[in-house]
């Protein structure tokens, strides 16, 4: 019995994403941008400090982070569906 080694078709896409962090005071504010190549995402998000917390930067940097990256998924999600029923209309 021999098995079907021959290469399938394989496409392969890269997709930037940039991720812009700005401080001021006890708020991180992030700008991503995601590239696919087809379309440009954007998302700005922010994070602030509760007044009880510590003042660890770090925090802020990865709530901000998390929720524009968040919104990216939302936004590419919404994408999909939109180009989905697009596809799935009948054509004239």
């Amino acid at each position: 019995m021999s098995t079907d080694t021959t290469p399938r078709h394989l496409r392969t896409k890269r997709w930037q994403l940039r991720l812009d962090l700005f401080e001021e005071g006890d708020t991180t504010k992030v700008h991503a941008v995601l590239d696919t190549g087809d379309n440009l995402l954007e998302s700005r998000t922010s994070a602030h400090r509760n007044p009880g917390d510590p003042p660890v930067p770090e925090i802020g940097d990865e709530y901000a982070a998390g929720r524009a990256l968040v919104e990216l998924g939302h936004q590419l999600l919404r994408a999909g569906l939109i180009d989905s029923a697009a596809n799935d209309a009948p054509r004239t």
